[in-house]
């Protein structure tokens, strides 16, 4: 899967119940039938009225193609978007990104409890150093490097972030060490002039991610 998706979506107050109902139940396996990966669903620990999540594709134009079959054409979506919509106040935060070099799809994982995605927004495109920086966790183990994808965005109706170059990594955890966190981040942002946002972000019952 060469192309990802990290969505982060605001929500009204108690739509976070309701759209990860969705998920379970339904939005999971007909994205998957559409032809993309569903590869974690998450609530994210600071913040109950954030639903976080992270899909992959082969690339570019299956992507559209992906996103055609389940937005325009199943029944899954047609039937559910109103309670969905209902639910969210914002689902435009959305980064486009692809795996880094020398790393591949984030993996289907186990004995998690918890999973951190570190985002990191540059001045400019990474480069080796800054992807060596940011791979250097303090703690846990790294699921995923991923880097923003320039390609367009074929399915405009769905908006992606542009303009921005962004580095996140997906690390697992059986707990996490804030201290060594903060202080991890903290020198990032100095040294590569980056803002770090740190997810700390909790698996749903059907997330890969875990």
């Amino acid at each position: 899967m060469t192309v990802v998706e990290l969505r982060q979506y605001t929500l009204r107050p108690g739509g976070f119940p309701v759209l990860a109902d969705l998920f379970e139940r339904v939005f999971t396996d007909s994205l998957e039938a559409c032809g993309m990966r569903v590869d974690g669903q998450f609530a994210d620990l600071d913040d109950p009225d954030r639903f976080v999540w992270v899909r992959s594709f082969p690339d570019l134009d299956r992507r559209t193609r992906a996103l055609e079959a389940f937005y325009l054409d199943s029944e899954a979506w047609k039937s559910n978007r109103a309670a969905a919509n209902a639910a969210m106040v914002d689902s435009d935060d959305v980064l486009l990104l692809r795996p880094a070099p020398g790393w591949g799809d984030l993996p289907d994982t186990s004995g998690h409890a918890l999973i951190t995605a570190t985002v990191c927004l540059l001045p400019r495109p990474a480069d080796d150093a800054v992807r060596t920086a940011i791979a250097g966790v303090p703690t846990g183990t790294p699921l995923g490097l991923l880097e923003t994808d320039p390609g367009p965005n074929g399915f405009p109706r769905l908006p992606v972030r542009e303009g921005e170059h962004a580095l996140v990594l997906f690390t697992g955890h059986a707990e996490e060490e804030p201290d060594a966190w903060d202080a991890f981040t903290g020198r990032v942002a100095e040294r590569h002039a980056a803002r770090v946002d740190h997810l700390r972000l909790s698996p749903l019952g059907r997330s890969r991610m875990r």
